[in-house]
């Protein structure tokens, strides 16, 4: 799913000066933050996470002599990628201690004319899928590193060898094995936007009016649901397996959710119900479908994990 690319500056005929000899340092961060913040998030699975490693990389940018960087781009996502594998590895243990099941920050991906062609945009939403997420916390944090600037952003190898300090054989062979494991442990399904919104729509529907025959019947037998709350909001604290389940437990908290506000919106790539209180997400939900029917349901509660979806944040 890679979409080739270089780290040269666009070829634009800009190169980030303001006018005299020497390049204005904001501006040449500023141009490249938005991959940056991808390459961070998709390492880290939160985007405040991302957002300090960028911050960090950023006093690192300006607090050193530049004077031998011919290359920003290749260099700031040096520096990125190294800082979050750095945090990668921190964050490995304290999930170990993580009450529940633990899913990736959701964020609003509604790109607009930020990626205007319909190959690119289906890579990005790809790559940032909470369900490739949930598959990349599996792998290694070099695996990790490797895959996203490979197969999101299309780096060579050559460039991500000089990233990792690896040799492009050691890189070529992280990236297979990367790619073997996702693939083997990736939802193998494609629906369509449209679709996935109508049986999005049905599923509440069903679910709001204590429908069990009809919720039943949009679920397959072996649908999991999987909340994250982090002990910090009412949500499953183990993943609940089963039709028959799944729909008993919507259905019973259906009419609580009914008083809160409610939205349809992308989160990460794909159709999901945002529910607010009081003005502030409250709850994310999103489906997992294939075949007509809903595969799995992802429930994120953590307040903690809720900021990505308020508006203002870059497309990833």
């Amino acid at each position: 799913m890679a979409t080739e690319t270089t780290s040269t500056d666009e070829a634009d005929g800009t190169d980030g000066t303001d006018g005299t000899d020497e390049p204005d340092e904001t501006a040449v961060f500023e141009r490249h933050r938005s991959v940056l913040t991808g390459v961070a998030y998709r390492m880290l699975g939160r985007f405040a996470d991302a957002e300090d490693v960028v911050q960090e990389a950023w006093l690192r940018w300006s607090g050193e002599g530049r004077a031998d960087v011919r290359e920003p781009r290749a260099y700031l996502v040096r520096i990125t990628t190294r800082l979050a594998i750095d945090r990668l590895r921190q964050a490995q243990s304290r999930r170990e201690a993580y009450v529940g099941p633990w899913l990736p920050e959701p964020v609003v991906t509604d790109y607009g004319p930020a990626a205007p062609d319909t190959a690119e945009r289906a890579v990005l939403a790809d790559s940032v899928s909470l369900a490739v997420l949930v598959v990349l916390e599996s792998l290694s944090p070099l695996e990790r590193a490797v895959f996203v600037l490979r197969e999101a952003f299309g780096f060579p190898f050559a460039e991500i060898a000089a990233v990792l300090d690896r040799s492009e054989a050691a890189v070529r062979q992280l990236a297979g094995r990367a790619r073997r494991h996702v693939e083997e442990r990736r939802p193998r399904y494609d629906v369509d936007p449209a679709e996935r919104r109508d049986l999005t729509e049905r599923f509440l529907a069903a679910a709001g009016g204590g429908d069990m025959e009809a919720l039943i019947g949009l679920l397959a037998p072996d649908v999991r649901l999987v909340g994250d709350s982090g002990g910090k909001a009412k949500a499953p604290l183990r993943i609940i397996e089963g039709a028959d389940k799944v729909a008993r437990f919507f259905i019973a908290v259906a009419g609580d959710a009914a008083r809160y506000e409610r939205r349809i919106v992308e989160i990460n790539g794909a159709v999901a119900l945002l529910v607010l209180s009081d003005g502030k997400p409250d709850l994310v939900l999103q489906l997992e479908i294939a075949d007509g029917t809903v595969r799995s349901v992802h429930i994120m509660r953590n307040p903690d994990k809720l900021g990505g979806v308020v508006s203002g944040r870059p497309a990833l």
